[in-house]
């Protein structure tokens, strides 16, 4: 990396990954092989992306800062792998312009801490061509993905992220990692879709919306918090109590209020 190249971006969240044993830790568990359709999200300053490269011929890269975007270009332009970088947000970006055939997708990257809640819910959006995703998050973000009911970290991005995939927590990286270093600890999780909806979830945005009310005002009951939805009645028929909360309903239980008919 060039001595003057330009600082990191607040407004981009930007933290690089700069510890080469977390560096080949991480791509160790991804585990790359040729052949294999990977995109890496936030490249940054190419950490992750040198060591994906000594592994495999050909990767994309969705990089939102356009000076980054170009010295990646210029960097990584080699006869013996091919970089593929797409200068874009990540949040606009259509993912299946990159799947094509025989293979679904496999996404890395360390994810800007500010936007990653909207990240991981637009990725899963392409969750049908997607294999499995690892991200670098926040600890406390991780926390809240792996989280069982009835704990403070449970909530609407715990059930809306695992009624689409599996979540596995693989290592945790201190601060001094990156560059600069954030205020908190870091956490690879590793996303798998589901191939089959385990939870027969049909109507997916009455899903949403039902898990949406109901953390909206996560100390109230769900007899008041879906009021305007359904009834204590209609609760009650799908076997779940109306005095209980948002945060003390598993994912089923969700999916069973979403199949109710909603109040007219």
């Amino acid at each position: 990396m060039p001595r003057n190249f330009a600082p990191a971006r607040r407004r981009f969240g930007q933290h690089f990954l700069h510890d080469r044993a977390a560096i080949r830790r991480i791509v160790d568990a991804f585990s790359p092989h040729p052949g294999q359709h990977i995109v890496e999200i936030g490249p940054g300053r190419g950490a992750l992306t040198r060591e994906l490269l000594s592994r495999v011929p050909e990767l994309h890269a969705v990089e939102l800062d356009r000076d980054l975007a170009a010295w990646l270009r210029t960097e990584f332009d080699s006869d013996s792998y091919r970089l593929t970088v797409h200068e874009a947000d990540a949040l606009a970006f259509d993912f299946s312009n990159v799947a094509v055939d025989p293979g679904p997708l496999r996404i890395i990257g360390n994810l800007p801490y500010n936007i990653s809640t909207p990240l991981l819910l637009r990725f899963l959006e392409f969750n049908a061509i997607i294999e499995d995703m690892y991200f670098m998050l926040q600890r406390e973000v991780a926390e809240r993905l792996a989280a069982v009911p009835a704990t403070k970290q449970y909530g609407r991005l715990t059930v809306m992220v695992r009624s689409l995939c599996t979540v596995e927590k693989v290592l945790t990286l201190g601060a001094g990692a990156f560059t600069p270093p954030p205020k908190v600890e870091s956490t690879v999780v590793k996303l798998v879709p589901f191939a089959r909806d385990p939870y027969g979830i049909a109507d997916r945005a009455k899903f949403a919306d039902v898990v949406r009310r109901g953390f909206g005002q996560r100390r109230k009951t769900i007899r008041n918090s879906l009021q305007p939805l359904l009834d204590a009645r209609a609760i009650e028929s799908a076997g779940i109590d109306s005095g209980l909360r948002a945060d003390q309903l598993s994912i089923e239980q969700f999916a069973a209020l979403s199949a109710i008919r909603s109040r007219p």
